[in-house]
């Protein structure tokens, strides 16, 4: 698991307020309706993002991030990726979400973070002139791979994504994709990350420079897998510039 229950991301730059923040319910290419949360930019800077979770699914942590995000600037929608088999419902602390990541699949989830895109594309999304995608863990995976998923992206972030390697859902491994990406990458991990090492950063850059995608990789080092938590406060400071970078990479300047 990606953050602790009571986890809670840490705070932006303000530049304003959300006007909104709204429960969802979306409907991806397939009919499955899956739930999400949307906030739209009191001073919206252009940019919006689809939030992909880590294996919790739409945990309250990425409900509150997209305020967050909102706040700074960025329009944007948190998304489930489990309506297929746990419904569109909300669920407690206690969700047993292994049993569901087993069963999510690479074009359902792609087809999931489309409908998001779509969503944030409407008059109710903010009408963004920049859309991202930004995962965590699980969601960061998926974030990366989004970059070859033929969106229109302007960028893919992930926060400790695993870009190398098998995964028990059978989705690619992201530096294996990576001639097919078509938008930039803001890649963020802990130095002290024990599934994340540095042999595997340093083959996705590698795999990245080959493509000739742009690219910036960011390095905590001493921060653990999961830092960027408002309750750990040992990496604030971590957290802070994780912010900036995202913000930088997104085109926003902090007010």
């Amino acid at each position: 698991m990606c953050f602790d229950a009571d986890a809670r991301p840490p705070l932006p730059p303000i530049r304003g307020a959300a006007i909104d923040s709204r429960d969802l319910i979306l409907t991806s290419a397939d009919g499955t309706q899956f739930a999400a949360v949307g906030a739209r930019a009191e001073q919206p800077s252009g940019a919006g993002v689809v939030i992909i979770p880590d294996v919790r699914g739409l945990h309250p942590y990425y409900e509150e991030l997209a305020l967050r995000f909102a706040e700074a600037g960025v329009d944007a929608v948190a998304i489930d990726l489990f309506g297929r088999t746990a419904g569109a419902e909300k669920r407690g602390a206690d969700f047993s979400y292994e049993e569901h990541v087993r069963q999510t699949r690479p074009e359902s989830v792609d087809a999931d973070v489309a409908a998001g895109t779509a969503y944030l594309r409407t008059q109710a999304g903010g009408s963004p002139e920049r859309v991202y995608t930004l995962g965590f863990c699980f969601g960061g995976r998926v974030s990366f791979l989004q970059a070859a998923a033929g969106l229109g992206l302007a960028g893919v972030v992930g926060f400790y994504g695993w870009p190398t390697g098998s995964h028990r859902t059978g989705s690619p491994a992201p530096a294996a994709k990576a001639p097919e990406f078509g938008c930039p990458v803001l890649a963020i991990y802990g130095g002290a990350d024990q599934g994340i090492g540095p042999e595997a950063r340093a083959e996705f850059d590698r795999a990245l420079d080959s493509a000739g995608i742009t690219h910036t990789t960011v390095v905590y080092e001493g921060a653990p897998h999961s830092f960027f938590d408002r309750k750990q406060a040992e990496f604030a400071e971590a957290s802070a510039d994780a912010w900036r970078q995202v913000l930088h990479f997104m085109g926003v300047t902090p007010a």
